[in-house]
């Protein structure tokens, strides 16, 4: 690789990109792309530099990777827009390519639209230079093509999309909010199937985010990079006043009225201390039974519904989950998911006619939408009853059962994600909330229908169990997490060749006399509770 210009040099010529990061609002951003190229810095921009980045020295040659932990409006997207438009009609990658070969610089977002932005400003860059707006050779929504062999593409956030490309250097826009209903931390996935793109070429990873919880790609590479002297790795944190002095400063003083601790991070730049995880993967893996996907209705079983509706045409989905309790055990038996776009009174039906072949005509849902949920049930011959507790509270009660492995998950990879990214937060008003992470894209609707059913059977407020019961939970033997092989999994245990009445108090029920065995396959189990039959 050959620079046919410096950076320096391109940033004071007009005839590159002279008048785009000119003037003294934005002398630290050309302090960090010089940094980050490894270039040499006078004694005012070295200042500057420690500044920023918490360093006594410079780096005196190109970095592998650059995070900038940097406010809202600090002017990242256009700074980053003259970096990649440099890297990419600046230097020389012929040595690197084979023939036909095209380099690649990947512009990765959590939506193509926000990756858009970034993408239009690295189009703006280059087709404003005299001298390089001529090595254009074609654009599309998603790809800028150069006569320098080089495509710079704009990409969604996956794992996916960045294998199997030569990239020259890769710029991931706001990393601390990429989420994905597939993995519980997309961010440190996609890094680690972006870098060896760049092996070959040595191009920086760039990442540069406003802050948010204290977990993540951006959370670890500052908490490891950040000041050290040395490291491959560039860090620079600075708030949104500091990067861009024009910033309105109206602007900012409402967005600490209105809230002074999402201001601290969105503004002043700094990680979330009131943002935790809710619930640990671990724990979560633990609770599912692997390969099971849907258990059947058995008629000695009282099962109990929760549905989360949807309107269908916005961001959420319509779910359903019912669940049953197994002694002092919640055993998930079906969950429904449809994703917008969708009919709700279709939906309605679909989901009636499943509560009923569990023997249910009634459920519980949120208050959303007032009372649309429980006319259209009604129409399909089922109840629909609000829900006495708020969301936080459901998840309040589902900690316990997962900590506890008191819980039995279905194998749906959904699912367990969106309970993994529940994190809690401290509101304004000093109130615990627990919900999905902030952003439209996020979703946690499976998630808030397994709560809610767990609640409900774990609240019933009698129970009755039969002989046979008794006699298998007196073999039940541990399993490879500690918790007790019960016949919900295995199937039904041996049938007793007589009734037995056994003391089970220690699991939180109370055992009755039984005749011998009936003829059904499973011990009969019957409970009397406000659902009544169904």
């Amino acid at each position: 690789m050959r620079k046919i210009v410096t950076l320096r040099q391109a940033l004071s010529d007009n005839a590159y990109f002279g008048g785009q990061l000119a003037g003294d609002s934005w002398m630290r951003w050309r302090v960090l792309l010089l940094a980050i190229l490894g270039e040499a810095l006078d004694e005012v921009e070295r200042l500057a530099f420690c500044e920023l980045t918490g360093r006594a020295t410079a780096p005196t040659e190109p970095v592998r990777e650059f995070a900038g932990v940097i406010g809202r409006r600090g002017g990242k997207s256009r700074a980053l827009g003259v970096l990649a438009a440099y890297l990419a009609t600046c230097i020389d990658y012929r040595d690197i390519l084979a023939p036909g070969e095209r380099g690649v610089l990947p512009v990765l977002a959590q939506t193509k639209d926000q990756a858009a932005s970034s993408f239009n400003f690295i189009y703006g860059a280059i087709d404003c230079s005299p001298v390089l707006c001529g090595l254009i050779v074609n654009r599309t929504a998603d790809t800028l093509s150069l006569s320098t062999g080089v495509d710079i593409t704009v990409r969604p956030a996956s794992y996916r999309s960045v294998r199997g490309v030569n990239a020259i250097a890769a710029i991931c826009d706001e990393i601390s909010f990429w989420r994905s209903d597939e993995s519980q931390n997309p961010d440190i996935e996609i890094i680690r199937a972006l870098k060896p793109s760049l092996m070959n070429s040595k191009g920086p990873l760039i990442a540069i985010s406003s802050p948010y919880a204290r977990r993540g790609y951006l959370w670890a590479t500052y908490s490891k990079h950040f000041g050290k002297d040395g490291s491959k790795t560039l860090v620079a944190q600075a708030a949104s006043e500091v990067m861009n002095p024009d910033v309105d400063r109206e602007w900012v003083a409402e967005m600490f009225a209105d809230d002074p601790v999402a201001a601290e991070a969105e503004i002043n730049a700094q990680f979330r201390n009131d943002a935790d995880a809710f619930v640990s993967r671990e724990i979560v893996e633990r609770a599912v039974i692997p390969g099971r996907v849907e258990l059947p209705y058995y008629s000695e079983r009282r099962y109990a519904g929760f549905v989360d509706p949807s309107g269908g045409s916005g961001k959420d989905s319509f779910a359903l989950c019912i669940a049953h309790k197994d002694v002092n055990i919640v055993v998930i038996d079906a969950i429904r998911e449809v994703r917008p776009p969708m009919s709700p009174d279709n939906v309605c039906g679909e989901y009636a006619a499943l509560l009923k072949s569990y023997k249910l005509h009634s459920v519980i849902g949120d208050n959303y939408a007032d009372e649309w949920p429980k006319e259209r049930f009604s129409v399909y011959g089922v109840r629909y009853d609000k829900a006495d507790r708020p969301k936080a509270g459901l998840y309040q009660e589902l900690l316990p059962l997962l900590n506890s492995g008191r819980i039995e998950l279905l194998d749906l990879p959904r699912l367990t994600t969106q309970l993994c990214q529940l994190e809690r937060r401290t509101s304004i008003a000093g109130r615990d909330i627990i919900d999905h992470p902030k952003g439209a894209s996020y979703h946690d609707d499976l998630a808030n229908a397994i709560a809610g059913a767990a609640s409900l059977v774990m609240n019933k407020k009698s129970m009755h169990v039969s002989a046979e019961t008794v006699a298998a939970v007196s073999r039940l033997q541990p399993d490879r997490y500690g918790r007790a092989n019960r016949f919900s999994q295995r199937g039904p245990p041996p049938r007793p060749l007589g009734g037995v009445t056994s003391n089970i108090s220690d699991f939180g029920v109370r055992s009755v006399p039984q005749p011998a065995a009936p003829s059904s396959s499973f011990g009969s189990v019957s409970y009397s509770d406000k659902f009544g039959k169904g």
